[in-house]
């Protein structure tokens, strides 16, 4: 999907919000000029931050992005489900998506939420596509790309 576009990937296993804003602060995106920033970040905040707190981190991103990388678009994704069943994480997660969601639209921001892709009918998470509940495998990056595909496109004018 990503290599004959010349993608690059900024992501880190751990990353929290504020280590994302301090790379961007502190040159990782100096020097380049991308068409498209595909972002997704905030699962690892979930366990020590309120919903409030993680939506003002992620949105610090966005706004250090813009200003950093003003002609780039942005296709911000909300925050995926994690955990076998439904839980407390997950109702948090839904909180930060609908403050997220208020970003759709602002300025060069598109925002989706593909995190119900990850979903069986009743719910759950499945050891086929997320072995541990949390990170997509092989199978749950194929669901992942192939759901961003076609916006991907149309803010790349593809």
């Amino acid at each position: 999907f990503y290599a004959p576009r010349k993608a690059g990937n900024l992501g880190f296993g751990w990353d929290k919000t504020e280590n994302v804003l301090w790379r961007l602060q502190h040159g990782a995106i100096d020097g380049i000029a991308p068409k498209l920033v595909v972002m997704m970040i905030g699962t690892n905040n979930t366990g020590d931050c309120s919903a409030a707190d993680i939506a003002l981190g992620i949105t610090a991103i966005v706004l250090e992005l813009e200003k950093r990388l003003p002609q780039s678009k942005i296709l911000l994704l909300g925050i995926f489900p994690r955990g076998e069943k439904p839980n407390p994480q997950r109702e948090k997660i839904a909180v930060i998506n609908k403050l997220l969601a208020q970003l759709d639209g602002e300025r060069n921001v598109t925002f989706l939420d593909i995190g119900p892709q990850f979903l069986t009918p009743e719910g759950l998470i499945t050891k086929d596509i997320m072995p541990d509940y949390l990170h997509p495998n092989e199978k749950g990056y194929r669901i992942w790309a192939e759901a961003i595909e076609p916006t991907v496109k149309k803010l790349m004018g593809e």
